[in-house]
């Protein structure tokens, strides 16, 4: 792995259950994340997903490329434009630092209306735990 390296785009389908999914494992029972009326009524066309299931799905980005032993020690993360049901969304990513086995990647994540995510994780490899 090398400053500048590109990661695999991952197309995630955004889904009303995965939305409503996210949001009850992470115990966020906000009505805006299942309930379509009541979030229209403060303003969203639909549901939309918190921040703690994008946070996982960075966190899934990470691993499926890096691989199960890679060790995430700091995500920082920023939403912009939300996810609703019926959208696609594609994390890219960059190796923006090495340093023996840690490395910090630059993560991004669009979808049909603007970018979604962006942010920071630095983890950590086993000797030998690139893919």
């Amino acid at each position: 792995m090398n400053v500048g390296d590109e990661l695999p785009p991952l197309e995630i389908a955004i889904t009303r259950t995965l939305i409503v999914a996210g949001a009850i494992a992470s115990r966020d029972y906000q009505d805006v994340h299942h309930d379509p009326e009541l979030a229209r009524q403060k303003g969203s066309p639909d549901v939309f997903m918190n921040i703690l299931t994008t946070n996982g799905l960075v966190g899934r980005y990470l691993t499926d490329h890096f691989g199960s032993t890679a060790v995430l020690r700091k995500v920082a993360i920023r939403l912009g434009a939300p996810n609703h049901p019926g959208d696609t969304m594609v994390l890219n990513g960059r190796v923006e630092a090495v340093d023996g086995p840690t490395a910090v990647i630059r993560v991004t994540g669009d979808n049909g209306i603007g970018r979604h995510v962006t942010g920071t994780v630095t983890l950590t490899l086993p000797a030998g735990g690139t893919s």
